[in-house]
């Protein structure tokens, strides 16, 4: 289930075949009538998955402290002036050529995963990396850097 936020603010609400939805130019749509709806990306905002389509308005955009689920924290903004915050996943091959998919501020709630097409970013920033590999390299095996024992200890 999904909800498509569109520029004009009108919101679409239906079902997509998550392997298929994603065209070249445009996505697929099915809405609860069972009426095949092809949408340009230019017209999408984004693309929200949903668990329901009560309350499907995304209320939170960005993050109030660090997440702290794995991937690339990124802000991104809108050509329409809005920023939405959400992780990407650290994983270049998992990136789509139209688009964004990533994981909401609350992914907890009813939005589990928000699709952004490419036309609608005017930019896109890194925020941080939260679950670096670099840091797992570390705790797997790498040597602490020696302390000098003329050096006072805090904690």
């Amino acid at each position: 289930m999904v909800a498509v936020r569109r520029f004009d603010r009108e919101t679409l609400y239906g079902f997509v075949d998550p392997r298929s939805y994603l065209q070249a130019q445009s996505m697929e749509l099915i809405k609860p009538s069972a009426e095949l709806l092809v949408i340009p990306y230019g017209h999408v905002k984004y693309v929200s998955f949903v668990k329901e389509f009560d309350g499907a308005a995304l209320t939170r955009t960005v993050f109030h402290s660090r997440p702290k689920f794995e991937g690339l924290w990124v802000r991104m903004s809108l050509v329409d002036g809005d920023i939405m915050e959400g992780v990407l996943p650290n994983n270049l091959l998992l990136w789509d050529a139209t688009g964004y998919t990533f994981t909401p501020p609350e992914p907890d709630g009813n939005h589990q995963k928000v699709f952004v097409p490419k036309v609608s970013l005017r930019g896109i920033q890194v925020l941080g990396v939260v679950g670096s590999p670099l840091n797992v390299a570390v705790k797997s095996g790498r040597k602490k850097p020696q302390v000098h024992p003329d050096q006072a200890r805090l904690f």
